[in-house]
């Protein structure tokens, strides 16, 4: 099928990232190069890295921005490596950074990925299909304490504690192989009237995708580093999804800005630790009408942005 991806804020992405024709720039998660084809349009002598762990995403990225082949490189590595990628390339520093944490609409609606509860799958949920470890060995696997653990946190599912449950009991007889055989143990685990609001098994199949992922570990790891790589000037621009990763990129934007540990009754610094730069967005720019009437996928969305000092 095809890969499609709609790209989520994109007007305000490309605003915030103030592209100079000469600048380097980085799109950590390049998905089908939406983002990334707005910026390669407004460079001159500069260049632009994608990266992707999503070998597929990086095929359909190459083609779409065919016609850019003299200013882009496309890596296939996690956006964790972000740092040692680019270093290989003999670049050090960027102009602008762009990270949007969204699942694609092609690995979302492609069958055999296993990210949705809408197709009959093998348990998958790979981001990137070199990696051994699936969505099948975190239900199987997964003690119920570690379940009820991620389904409440990353799903926040406030049947948790019974989804989890309901998962053991049904393992003890036979693994759980597919997205249908997860679906109907879910839909068990949740009382009849609670199941008007949306598919059942929504948050559950987030919280896996995530942990099988490791989606907020990586993220958290991270954004120091993408802090570090932009030169004076240069912009951060990060798109969410779920409410814990803007919390983490919310909290170390603003560490990154006020670094400062000394108690508050100090008249000067002492600690020695120095601001990296500016929070740009007090508050996270979001989808316009527009756009969500466009694509209902990004209400959830919110994009931060980080200037290096």
């Amino acid at each position: 099928m095809e890969f499609e991806h709609y790209s989520v804020l994109l007007e305000e992405t490309i605003e915030q990232l103030h592209i100079k024709p000469e600048g380097i720039y980085v799109d950590g998660t390049l998905g089908g190069g939406g983002h990334a084809l707005e910026v390669c349009r407004r460079l001159g002598s500069g260049h632009l890295f994608g990266i992707d762990q999503d070998g597929e995403a990086i095929a359909a990225a190459r083609k779409r921005l065919a016609s850019f082949e003299d200013k882009t490189t496309f890596l296939r590595d996690n956006y964790c490596n972000m740092k040692a990628a680019l270093s290989g390339e003999g670049v050090e520093r960027a102009d602008g950074i762009v990270i949007d944490l969204g699942v694609s609409s092609y690995q979302f609606d492609n069958e055999e990925r296993g990210f949705s509860y809408r197709f009959d799958a093998p348990l998958d949920m790979r981001m990137d299909r070199r990696q051994t470890f699936t969505a099948r060995d975190i239900v199987n696997t997964y003690p119920e304490s570690e379940l009820y653990r991620i389904i409440r946190d990353y799903g926040e599912d406030r049947f948790a504690k019974n989804i989890a449950k309901h998962i053991a009991k049904a393992r003890a007889d036979k693994p759980v192989e597919t997205t249908f055989e997860l679906n109907e143990i879910i839909r068990g685990a949740i009382p009849a009237k609670m199941r008007q609001n949306g598919h059942p098994s929504k948050q559950t199949f987030q919280a896996i995708r995530i942990e099988c992922n490791r989606e907020l570990e990586v993220l958290k790891s991270t954004l120091d580093d993408f802090i570090d790589i932009l030169n004076p000037g240069g912009r951060l621009c990060i798109i969410t999804f779920h409410s814990l990763e803007d919390r983490i990129v919310k909290t170390a934007f603003k560490k990154n800005e006020n670094p400062c540990t000394c108690p508050p009754e100090f008249p000067v610094c002492v600690c020695g630790r120095v601001s990296k730069g500016t929070v740009v967005t007090r508050k996270p720019i979001l989808p316009g009408g527009r756009e969500l009437a466009e694509n209902s996928r990004s209400r959830s969305a919110k994009l931060r942005v980080f200037e290096r000092g």
